[in-house]
């Protein structure tokens, strides 16, 4: 983060300075909003919540080192100088959009924005090892992509910083415009318009037109990179006046060619652009990598970088975000694929399909399928859980684990299409139904929206030998 004064702070959030041993010329060096995480000169930002209010923690922040605190009402006692503000995640925003301002005047600062249904996080992840020779990447931590994580990351780039890659989620139209109110990209990276968070969006439709404002939000100059096999996708090219295109499309300026699925599932491909073509595997297992590999290679070739350098680069850069297409061979000789961070009804069908592929070319493994709720779908829920099971029937998944009565209509459809399928509760009662049903040799797959919780059966499923426990 580059440095502020106290004063500077509250002149940018238009807040007003009070509080204990108050020093204007006091420098904050960053933000926070966790009082764990406050350390020498950090600015403790107190977000009221549905369960906490970091109001309360005022007193842990400055023992932890906090030089000052933004609060939005009077904390009679401070332990540390206040800010006051209306609204502290308003206030938040507007240092970040300030800093960005700052380092886009001192220097060469280039932002690069990344909204899909799917693929954010894990082209991210790739953007922040391609990215890396171009000098000092600052990536978000986890997936830190709406109105409070965004912020966040903005905050942590400095004069040192040349690529600020920033995940853009959204649940609710206008979500987008926000983000990029803050920190309009240069590059606005456009995966896959996906059946997401249906309950806000109401439509495919709706998702689309919501996606679309992270181009219409575009830095003046700033470039489209968009996904040439997704319709919804091409059609934001009306928004932007410059366009790279990616895909697998014969259009695509970035594609895929000569795509094969190797045994352990991961995606063999000739990168091919106008200025040649390079072969490469990817490190990440699943065919649905090749679109965010792609998109990431579509990027860094756009800034600069050689494409023997790309695709060397796509052929070591592994998972880096947990609980994403993770793939652990146990010592009881199960291969299991953690894929349990989130999930939706495009994500879903990605995953199955890894895993039908993974168990095709493995010598006949039998592939489990342990399959939680897929949250945000509003009216659509039922429908969609129905659907996936039939996918998961089609494509013959050996067994499949119905996590929790929201996916219920998911166990329904399998046993429907005549497939085998068994419910469990919740995460601990899939645990105890695994130990009798999995096998040495099965590849299991567990996927299931994050708040689900059923990421903790992945965690444990990789860090054990459950197979033949008691």
């Amino acid at each position: 983060m580059i440095p502020l004064t106290l004063t500077e702070v509250a002149a940018i959030t238009g807040g007003a300075l009070g509080g204990s041993a108050l020093d204007g010329h006091v420098t904050v060096t960053a933000v926070i909003i966790d009082s764990r995480a406050a350390g020498a000169g950090s600015l403790f930002v107190a977000l009221p919540g549905e369960h906490v209010d970091g109001h309360d923690y005022l007193e842990a922040a400055a023992s932890n080192g906090a030089v000052a605190a933004l609060v939005s009402r009077d904390v009679p006692g401070a332990p540390l100088p206040c800010i006051r503000v209306p609204d502290t995640a308003a206030a938040l925003a507007d240092l970040a959009r300030e800093v960005l301002v700052r380092l886009r005047e001192a220097g060469e600062i280039v932002v690069v924005g990344i909204t899909g249904s799917v693929g954010k996080t894990t082209t991210k992840d790739l953007l922040s090892v391609l990215l890396t020779p171009l000098g000092d990447v600052v990536a978000p931590v986890a997936s830190f992509n709406n109105e409070i994580g965004l912020p966040l990351t903005v905050l942590r780039a400095d004069h040192d910083t040349r690529v600020l890659v920033l995940e853009m989620g959204a649940d609710a139209p206008g979500n987008l415009t926000f983000l990029t109110s803050v920190a309009p990209p240069d590059v606005a990276v456009e995966l896959i318009v996906g059946h997401a968070h249906l309950g806000g969006f109401g439509s495919i439709e709706g998702v689309a037109t919501a996606k679309a404002e992270l181009v219409q939000g575009l830095a003046p100059g700033g470039v489209a990179v968009l996904n040439a096999d997704d319709v919804r996708v091409l059609s934001m090219a009306t928004l932007a006046e410059r366009v790279v295109t990616f895909g697998r499309s014969e259009t695509a300026e970035v594609r895929a060619a000569d795509v094969m699925i190797d045994i352990d599932g991961h995606a063999e491909l000739t990168l091919v652009t106008e200025a040649g073509s390079a072969r490469t595997r990817l490190a990440l297992a699943g065919d649905h990598h090749v679109t965010n590999a792609l998109a990431a290679a579509a990027v860094a070739l756009h800034l600069g970088r050689g494409l023997e350098e790309v695709a060397v680069a796509l052929a070591a850069a592994g998972p880096i975000s947990p609980h994403r297409m993770q793939v652990t061979d146990t010592a009881a000789g199960v291969r299991v694929i953690d894929d349990a961070y989130n999930a939706n009804p495009t994500s879903m069908r990605a995953a199955l399909a890894a895993l039908s592929a993974m168990t095709a070319t493995a010598g006949g493994r039998r592939g489990v399928a342990v399959l939680g709720a897929m949250l945000e779908l509003g009216a659509d829920s039922a429908h969609e859980h129905a659907a996936i099971g039939r996918w998961a029937a089609e494509l013959g998944i050996a067994e499949v684990v119905v996590v929790g009565e929201e996916a219920r209509p998911l166990l329904d459809a399998v046993l429907e299409e005549g497939g085998s399928a068994t419910f469990a509760d919740g995460p601990d009662d899939a645990r105890a139904l695994l130990r009798t049903l999995i096998r040495p040799g099965d590849v299991v797959l567990v996927k299931a929206s994050n708040g689900t919780g059923l990421y903790r059966l992945g965690d444990a499923l990789a860090g054990s030998a459950l197979v033949g426990a008691e």
